[in-house]
């Protein structure tokens, strides 16, 4: 039989290969298109090799290597994030698949999995699985359960998947993997997809028809506003008197700051952002007010309470975005909510604009021509901003060049150091709070904070993937101690690749969110610390001689110690400028406190104990009623 692209004639109008050599040239010619812009959809491929996939997708990867770009990843889940980093830094126009062997190697994919999904995040997986003939019952690492012999560890990802399939013979990867682009391309629905392989039938050959190999173009839809739901729309705003926008991370997905800004400029609506949607607006832009919620400003929370209508923009309304159902607290308060999902659209009893973000923020704008709020809102908008910068100008502020750093200060630093190009990227812990009421967004993509699963542990590769996305911009992985010790093992990659990212590693000594957390709530910051436990049980004051930049130096990055504020500007200037991957270390000021900015403006409900002996719950307690009497559903 002669050769063709790589395959072999197989029955006429047919390539005759292995399913593995099919789905990995499948994915090297699939494209996504919106706006004339097409892209590869499938970038990449991150891998790490065990007995499910090693004969099978390795031998594949191998076999088109020109086709389909590889990276080694150290961890499952660290595979994911970088995936997942990639595809939110492309605007979800391309993604990268992830292959594992089976057992461990899958079920490692979970958390990264969820993440994806819940942040709306192409990714596909692509674990292997046992036998599908079971020529031998149970394999190495197979799960047996006794009153189903179809099921594996792969099923756990059925939960946190868009997607999922379990091709068990060849030909069925040709429906199964048609799905899973258009999952992975479709605005609303997508997220993880997973396509599980058996390891026999990874290696089997098949005569796989010629057209499973054409190049195929996948169109991401901007979806049109209905005119009736539009033209409601519009008179909603018009009957409004203080309304306010909260720009969540659909704005980002639609590619739609321009048409927000638009409506800001036209109208003078003040725009609030959530975690995924900060950036939508430029900080200095007129309209916007900062970040909203529990980590919000004081700017935005203060109008959020007094709004007489919320339109709410590409947002999922998560309980830091609303406070836990107690921000939104004008009498008779209305939402408007634009959405590709019809699910979030009716979130908060909310009228609704099911279209694409772009198109729906376009066609309101030209409904409103000539409508402007007030100039007494606007006035005392703007004024209320200036107040807040001055707090954070405050908290940024670090005059005192000998002295250690404050959390605060170290954002401070990068905002005198950074420009438009820049990527901030980081997921848990204190720094979200501090970034979201702080940070100073310069360009859409350069707030990268993931906040709906906040995940620790992303930080590290998912600055890879945005690195990978956007070689040429400075690309920051602000990580706490805490996260650091979860997954710091895709530096290695990064040095292995010579991926420029810059890792700033905080050492504060503990899981300082969460301790502050357990303090409001009466578990008097127990477990939270990294602290010496002595005979009796109890945690000497002493931290424990953990030497975390002697751990990243081991794994091949160059690190740069600071221990002033002197030092800190320094090394973060030598890390901007640096051609590879670096990192800075710094043990910020005040171990048990969270950090130095204003406090929260708004509450989140954790619930305490409602009884308790100790002073401290009894005192949490009272203080937690008195704010869940303030709780309203929104109908």
């Amino acid at each position: 039989m002669s050769g063709t692209q790589g395959g072999t004639r197989g029955a006429p109008g047919t390539i005759r290969l292995t399913t593995a050599q099919a789905l990995v040239r499948f994915l090297a010619r699939q494209f996504t298109e919106r706006d004339g812009e097409r892209r590869r959809l499938i970038g990449a491929t991150w891998g790490i090799f065990g007995h499910g996939n090693v004969a099978g997708l390795g031998q594949a990867l191998v076999e088109y290597g020109e086709q389909m770009p590889f990276h080694q990843g150290r961890n499952e889940q660290s595979m994911v994030h970088a995936a997942v980093g990639y595809a939110r830094q492309c605007g979800r126009l391309s993604t990268h698949a992830v292959t594992t062997s089976i057992g461990p190697g899958a079920t490692n994919l979970v958390t990264g999995a969820a993440l994806a999904t819940i942040n709306h995040l192409p990714v596909l997986l692509l674990p292997g699985d046992t036998f599908a003939t079971r020529p031998a019952d149970p394999v190495l690492q197979q799960l047996e359960v006794p009153y189903a012999g179809d099921v594996s560890v792969n099923d756990c990802l059925r939960p946190v998947s868009k997607y999922f399939d379990r091709i068990t013979r060849p030909d069925a990867l040709i429906p199964a993997a048609l799905q899973a682009m258009r999952v992975l391309t479709d605005p609303v629905d997508t997220g993880a997809v997973t396509l599980a392989l058996p390891q026999d039938v990874q290696a089997e050959a098949f005569d796989w028809p010629e057209e499973f190999f054409v190049e195929r173009v996948w169109s991401v839809r901007r979806q049109a506003p209905d005119p009736v739901e539009l033209a409601a729309a519009a008179g909603l705003v018009r009957g409004s008197d203080r309304p306010l926008i909260v720009a969540g991370g659909g704005v980002h997905h639609s590619a739609a700051e321009r048409a927000l800004a638009d409506l800001a400029d036209a109208t003078g609506i003040p725009v609030a952002s959530t975690q995924a949607g900060k950036g939508s607006l430029r900080h200095d832009h007129p309209a916007d007010v900062g970040g909203i919620g529990h980590t919000g400003t004081a700017t935005a929370d203060e109008l959020a309470r007094t709004a007489d209508l919320v339109i709410g923009v590409g947002t999922r309304y998560t309980d830091f975005t609303t406070a836990s159902g107690t921000l939104f607290a004008a009498p008779g308060v209305r939402f408007l909510n634009i959405n590709v999902a019809a699910f979030d659209a009716h979130k908060m009893a909310g009228a609704t604009v099911v279209a694409d973000a772009r198109a729906a923020l376009e066609g309101l704008r030209d409904m409103l021509s000539g409508h402007h709020v007030d100039a007494a809102y606007r006035r005392e908008y703007s004024d209320d901003k200036e107040r807040w910068e001055h707090r954070v100008d405050a908290a940024f502020e670090a005059d005192e060049p000998d002295v250690r750093p404050t959390q605060a200060q170290v954002l401070g630093l990068l905002d005198e150091l950074v420009t438009d190009a820049d990527v901030l990227i980081n997921a848990a812990g204190s720094l979200p709070g501090d970034l979201h009421k702080l940070w100073r967004a310069r360009s859409p993509r350069q707030y990268h904070v993931e906040y709906g699963y906040s995940c620790m542990g992303y930080e590290i590769p998912a600055a890879i993937g945005v690195s990978l996305a956007s070689p040429e911009r400075p690309v920051w992985a602000l990580v706490g101690d805490g996260t650091y010790l979860m997954m710091p093992t895709e530096i290695v990659t990064a040095v292995q690749e010579n991926v420029p990212i810059k890792v700033v590693i905080l050492q504060n000594h503990g899981y300082a969110s969460i301790g502050g957390l357990s303090e409001s709530v009466g578990g008097e910051r127990f477990g939270t610390a990294y602290r010496h436990r002595a005979s009796d049980g109890t945690f000497t004051g002493a931290p424990l001689p953990v030497d975390l930049a002697a751990n990243a130096a081991s794994l091949g990055l160059p690190v740069r110690r600071a221990k002033t504020v002197r030092d800190l500007r320094e090394a973060l200037r030598e890390a901007r400028e640096a051609d590879g991957p670096t990192c800075v270390y710094v043990e910020t000021e005040t171990a048990d406190t969270v950090s130095g900015p204003p406090p929260a403006q708004a509450w989140w409900d954790v619930p305490v104990a409602e009884t308790a002996a100790r002073p401290s719950a009894v005192k949490a307690r009272e203080e937690y009623d008195r704010h869940v009497s303030a709780r309203r559903r929104q109908l």
